[in-house]
């Protein structure tokens, strides 16, 4: 289907005309943005170039309000966190040294504000757009994650979103043949009108096979090929994603993309087939901005010049004008820079998958991205104005007035008698309850690949049949920490990120993270995220593992509420052999359980508060020395035989751990608490749900305790006897406090979902 001729806004008629007024206003660009662009160009930009212009220098695609203060992932990062980074910060994700030639990319963006005007089909093209940045590196795709935030789980609306999410993300993720390893499902009021819907997805590549996104070589050809350009998406990265929601404003419907899985997996294998046969110079996948962005970048990154013949653009909507066609975010589409001498190969490939391509122009050495439209020269512009030179802002921030008296109000409920159905309540509260009901709908095990699952504490996924190389991955965030004390919320995600992988024996290498706040015009969300930042920054160049890449979505809040600071990280870490990887529930009856860590009187921010309707006081604190020689430790047991169980304690405490590892395999425990309370100065309700961090719960087999003893003993880490796992009386035995069976347990912890949504 070919374009319809139109009245063209040529450069030709720009210089012409230089009071015509255009609407730069309604594209999201600001009156000192729109001068801007009219200084560099020299004149009034064309409608084209207005349109490339506004998604180009929206706040989801240049990250004006965010990079000045994103460079401390560079400038923080030492000589030893760079050892087995491949591909860093800059590029569609980053690329990580597993060993023995393979690579792993990975990253992690959001999707929040499509996700909320179109449930089913936001969701699904955050996973199809995520998917796509991991295929442009040259790799395939090998799974999927998922943390999500929605709002409370009472609220009338929160079903829709429940719904329309989950359905979103499995079936385009189940209909890729993806397997969703992991993720978070959050509920909090703040998130009613902006739930957060972040989408992770990894690769697996050799070393040889990385590919980047540049244009180079003066004359090669450049061709766009997948799916045809429609009218879905126009302005989303501007519209949608770069400012808050407002009930006064016009539905933002038409700006929502729509997905097709069945040709992203068609376009996966192509891609894979292209890179084998080394067809392609470099690529670039369409996601926010599309054709702008695509042509932008890769002549910026290249050699500087490219010229295009927008006519050519295969259109599934005959009406678009050019600006629409530049700006559309149709899914499932790739540009490729292709050799004169490989025109014909790339041809044949494409004939194969049935996938169809035009040829748009070339690579050029004029520095300028030439646009034409029907030989008509509509956008003549420096690609380095249009993608990376854009506005930068040190925007204002300052501490909040009103943190002060949060951070002075401690949570001081009393201690309940009944403790029993103390964990009872908390087990089955919306954020702690069984989150099988959302992923029953993924498809975990698909490939054949998948070692560990939700809800294991990290996804594991094996890489290399012969040897057993892996990775294992874990997102997480928890927003009330970041809104008690972003610097430490931001450090606190991390370290919980950092400890779920290494408690499934994965050596933490590397993070990614989506950085999800509300407005930067408020000071003090600007404050919040430059404190969150800072903190994240400080934290990885701590803990030895740097950033490869991620994203930051703002404007989420609607009106002027913003929702809780949410820095959610992702942590990969890497398996000599997945054979080795440690469950986090344990099976066999008769062995140790020890409680690695110190425990202290924080429930600030907590579950527990949270339950109570309270959110003041400071977070528990963090100490990554601590979470350092925490890891190697779970790392090393893991790897000589000498766990066979490890949980991690973070949300809901010691009473969340336990009874999640009792629930994993079905088997019991019996626990004492009394010398863990007279040796950390604990009682018992602040021993089971208080959150400190820098802890953990492991199953060691008699066998193996003195060992373990003594690399504790070794590392000077704190541990205790706590327990010992009880395969007979299915029950979670707290000697002197309560006897809760497992069968009882398991039907609060799984009731909760279905009964809201099922």
């Amino acid at each position: 289907m070919t374009a319809v001729k139109f009245n063209i806004d040529t450069v030709d008629h720009a210089v012409q005309t230089p009071d015509v007024e255009l609407p730069w206003a309604a594209l999201g660009l600001k009156d000192n943005e729109f001068q801007r662009v009219v200084e560099i160009l020299g004149r009034r930009p064309t409608a084209a170039e207005l349109a490339m212009y506004s998604v180009m220098w929206s706040e989801h695609c240049s990250y004006k309000s965010s990079k000045v203060h994103l460079k401390q992932f560079g400038d923080k990062v030492t000589e030893g966190m760079l050892e087995h980074l491949l591909v860093g910060i800059g590029e569609n994700a980053g690329v990580v040294d597993i060993g023995d030639g393979w690579a792993v990319t990975f990253k992690v963006e959001s999707h929040n504000h499509p996700s909320f005007v179109e449930p089913y089909q936001g969701a699904a093209t955050g996973v199809g757009g995520i998917v796509r940045d991991i295929i442009s590196m040259g790799a395939r795709p090998v799974a999927v994650m998922d943390p999500l935030r929605f709002g409370a789980i009472d609220h009338p609306d929160t079903p829709r979103l429940v719904h329309g999410i989950v359905a979103g993300i499995g079936g385009y993720g189940n209909s890729l043949g993806l397997p969703n390893i992991g993720g978070e499902v959050v509920f909090d009021s703040v998130y009613q009108g902006n739930p957060l819907v972040n989408a992770l997805a990894v690769g697996v590549l050799r070393h040889e096979d990385i590919r980047l996104a540049n244009a180079s070589g003066v004359g090669n050809k450049v061709v766009l090929f997948g799916a045809r350009t429609g009218g879905d998406g126009i302005g989303g990265a501007s519209v949608l994603a770069s400012e808050s929601f407002d009930a006064g404003k016009p539905s933002k419907r038409p700006a929502v993309q729509v997905g097709d899985p069945f040709a992203e997996k068609v376009l996966i294998e192509c891609c894979l087939e292209l890179f084998k046969a080394s067809v392609v110079e470099g690529i670039q996948d369409l996601g926010a901005a599309g054709i702008s962005c695509a042509t932008s970048e890769l002549a910026s990154n290249g050699d500087g010049g490219m010229h295009v013949e927008l006519t050519s653009v295969l259109l599934r909507d005959p009406t678009l004008t050019p600006g629409q066609i530049l700006m559309s975010e149709s899914q499932e589409r790739m540009m490729a820079v292709v050799t004169p001498s490989n025109v014909a190969s790339f041809e044949a490939i494409m004939d194969k998958w049935n996938v169809e391509y035009s040829w748009l122009g070339e690579v050029t050495d004029t520095g300028r991205l030439i646009i034409e439209w029907d030989g008509e020269k509509i956008v003549d512009v420096d690609p380095r104005t249009v993608a990376h030179d854009g506005p930068v802002y040190n925007r204002p921030f300052h501490r909040p007035t009103w943190l002060d008296a949060v951070q002075a109000d401690s949570f001081s409920a009393d201690r309940p008698a009944d403790l029993k159905a103390a964990v009872l309540k908390l087990m089955a509260s919306p954020n702690m309850c069984s989150k099988d009901w959302v992923t029953n709908q993924y498809d975990r095990y698909v490939q054949g690949n998948t070692a560990l699952a939700m809800p294991d504490d990290a996804g594991v996924v094996r890489v290399d049949e012969e040897t057993g190389l892996g990775i294992a991955l874990s997102t997480d965030a928890n927003g009330r920490y970041s809104y008690l004390n972003p610097y430490e919320g931001a450090r606190l995600a991390l370290a919980e990120a950092y400890r779920n992988v290494a408690t499934s024996g994965a050596k933490p290498m590397a993070v990614t993270d989506c950085l999800n706040f509300g407005s930067p015009e408020d000071p003090e969300v600007m404050w919040q995220f430059a404190e969150s930042v800072r903190g994240l920054a400080d934290a990885c160049q701590e803990l030895g593992v740097p950033v490869t890449g991620g994203n930051v979505s703002l404007y989420n809040q609607t009106g002027g509420v913003p929702i809780h600071p949410t820095p959610v990280v992702g942590v990969l870490g890497v398996f000599d052999d997945v054979a080795r990887r440690t469950p986090s529930g344990w099976r066999e009856d008769g062995q140790a359980i020890y409680l690695l860590g110190t425990t202290r009187n924080e429930l600030d921010g907590s579950e527990w508060a949270n339950l109570h309707g309270h959110l003041g006081g400071q977070p528990p604190a963090v100490d990554l020395g601590a979470e350092k020689t925490l890891a190697a430790i779970l790392v090393n047991s893991s790897r000589d035989g000498m766990i066979d169980a490890a949980h991690d304690l973070s949300e809901g405490g010691l009473a969340a751990a336990l009874s999640e590892a009792a629930l994993r395999f079905g088997v019991g425990a019996r626990i004492a608490l009394d010398e863990l309370c007279e040796r950390d100065g604990v009682d018992p309700f602040t021993a089971l749900f208080s959150e400190s961090q820098a802890r953990a719960v492991v199953a060691v087999p008699r066998s193996e305790e003195v060992r373990f003893n003594d690399m504790c003993t070794a590392r000077n880490f704190p541990r205790l006897r706590i327990g010992v796992v009880d395969a007979e009386n299915g029950a979670l035995d707290v000697q002197g406090h309560f006897v809760l069976p497992l069968a009882e347990l398991k039907e609060v912890h799984e009731a909760t979902l279905p009964n809201h949504f099922a």
